[in-house]
């Protein structure tokens, strides 16, 4: 069992070189539902030292993509950009221990051994001829202008150990370590230095990341030893692959949060998904037949989160899976809570529905049941909203194709204007009745007045819909099924 100190503070810390992606934002909420648990603390940090990737739109869509799925931070964003200042100093006093050298080996040199290490069959790495220059001829030919990068002196003996909370014991041969460069030779921090001296600095007490940062963690535990700091509380997260077992990305779809939301996917939904990917709440989320609980708010996300749930395998982003989760928020919300969504989707593509928000409210809780995404309601469910609206052709030709009924649906909206009590009984009880008259099986006329009333073939009950478009639009729309033209 992790023992959680007070004060906790842990941070996302993502680099602008790209939006914020699948595995990023897990990190991100791992983070917050940690910090949250706690009673902590959680900061962004955007690691922008990365001049020529970085840019700010992807700070934008960071940002975007963080309070899309309600996570909100406590302090920040700090940019690494503005914080050159502390990397410098953090490297001095590495200087000044005896921790880290001047190396003045030119990329050119350092390429042609790398290649003749490989050529060899041997791991290319540094191989440290800088590290016993003295630190007054480093300062001597750094005055006569030469360049020089900053290494970490690794220890060529022993064994870099740490404990992580989610894989265990951790240990790395030092001897299999290269001295790693700490500055570059335009001063420049590089990752291991200006993490370490941030997360030092802004006192993080426990590190969430990706287990693709393992490999990068002896060298940051080096660091925090030669700086004389306490390590914090390391958790690898377990990778996200994809259905065919190999690391997600764009080959599998879309990798970028802010696509999902684009695809009509409800933050919850997303948020509930990503939760569950690679943790598990354990008994405490049984139900009381055994079976295991998927659908949880985000109070009980908070309440149950804790690292011990993080698993060890790597996790599979399912898509259908995610398609579930969708229907399942869409159909629990209030019709008045997905308003506000679907409206955002209208004004992405320019439509203005042409009914009060109180049919709209009717006509979305009516439809709810049947969506799997917000875009059916900017899509396939437009009919019930106004009155542009695509048929579905396939629809048409199956259920409109013939003129006779296409004519008996005319007549039978001309019934439907002298109703005088206008209600899902009495229209039920008008169509069958109109059908027996004409010596028709009801079931024609209630398919094509389905296609002609919604444009679609399938539709929630007829007689609902109907009440739904209200009265005046149900007669227009069936008796322009007269003049429609099917090929």
């Amino acid at each position: 069992m992790n023992t959680v100190p007070q004060a906790t503070r842990v941070r996302f810390a993502p680099s602008p070189t790209g939006f914020l992606h699948v595995g990023g934002a897990r990190t991100a909420l791992f983070s917050w539902l940690f910090a949250r648990h706690t009673g902590g603390t959680f900061i962004l940090r955007i690691e922008d030292t990365d001049f020529e990737r970085s840019a700010d739109d992807m700070v934008t869509g960071i940002l975007e993509g963080m309070r899309w799925l309600g996570m909100d931070w406590d302090e920040g964003p700090y940019y690494q950009s503005q914080r050159l200042d502390l990397y410098a100093r953090t490297a001095a006093r590495l200087i000044d221990s005896g921790h880290a050298y001047r190396c003045f080996c030119s990329r050119e040199e350092l390429e042609s051994r790398r290649a003749s290490a490989t050529e060899a069959g041997t791991v290319p790495r540094y191989d440290g001829r800088c590290r016993d220059i003295s630190r007054a001829e480093a300062t001597q030919r750094m005055a006569q202008g030469e360049r020089a990068v900053l290494r970490f002196l690794v220890p060529r003996e022993g064994v870099t150990t740490f404990q992580d909370a989610v894989f265990g014991s951790m240990e790395f041969a030092n001897a299999e370590l290269e001295d790693f460069v700490l500055l570059r030779s335009d001063g420049i921090p590089t990752y291991h230095l200006s993490v370490v001296a941030d997360d030092l600095d802004m006192r993080m007490t426990h590190i969430i990341r990706g287990a693709d940062h393992l490999s990068n963690t002896p060298k940051q535990v080096l660091l925090y030893r030669a700086l004389g700091a306490s390590l914090p509380v390391f958790a690898h997260l377990p990778l996200i692959l994809g259905p065919d077992k190999t690391r997600l990305s764009k080959r599998h779809g879309a990798t970028s949060v802010m696509a999902y939301k684009d695809m009509g996917i409800v933050p919850e939904a997303f948020r509930n998904f990503l939760a569950l990917l690679g943790w598990s709440p354990g008994e405490a989320a049984k139900q009381p037949d055994g079976r295991d609980r998927e659908i949880f708010s985000t109070e009980e996300l908070i309440q149950m989160f804790s690292l011990d749930g993080i698993a060890h395998s790597n996790a599979v982003f399912n898509n259908e899976k995610l398609a579930w989760y969708n229907t399942e928020y869409i159909r629990a919300y209030d019709a008045t809570r997905l308003l506000p969504l679907v409206e955002e989707e209208w004004r992405a593509m320019s439509y203005q529905p042409s009914r009060s928000q109180e049919e709209i409210v009717s006509a979305i809780a009516l439809l709810q049941p049947r969506a799997r995404s917000l875009k059916d309601f900017a899509l396939t469910f437009l009919a019930y909203f106004g009155d542009q609206f695509a048929m579905d052709e396939a629809a048409v030709k199956k259920f409109l194709s013939d003129a006779d009924v296409r004519q008996m649906l005319a007549e039978l909206g001309q019934r439907y204007a002298t109703l005088k009590n206008f209600t899902e009984a009495s229209a039920e009880e008008l169509l069958r009745a109109f059908a027996a008259e004409k010596g028709i099986k009801a079931g024609a006329l209630i398919n094509g007045a389905r296609v002609a009333l919604t444009g679609q073939a399938v539709a929630p009950s007829l007689f609902a819909v109907m009440l739904c478009l209200g009265q005046q639009r149900v007669v227009r729309r069936l008796e322009a099924a007269a003049s429609l033209t099917v090929e």
